[in-house]
């Protein structure tokens, strides 16, 4: 393996759905749940700025978190 990932140049959404892990993600946005959408997001090995940005964007932290 040349050490990249098989999501590399893949949206979020794209991994997640590959990864059959779309509906737990949304559930689990659904639910607020942030312990299980960051475990989910790094399973599909999204990086700590990426999940932080996608936190934000869904509504589930703000600026000052």
């Amino acid at each position: 393996m040349d050490g990249k990932s098989k999501y590399s140049g893949m949206t979020v959404n794209e991994r997640l759905y590959l990864s059959g892990l779309i509906d737990k993600y949304y559930e689990a946005v659904r639910g607020k749940d942030i312990d299980a959408v960051i475990s989910i997001l790094k399973a599909v090995d999204l990086g700590d700025d990426n999940i932080r940005a996608n936190l934000k964007f869904g509504g589930l932290i703000n600026d000052d978190d």
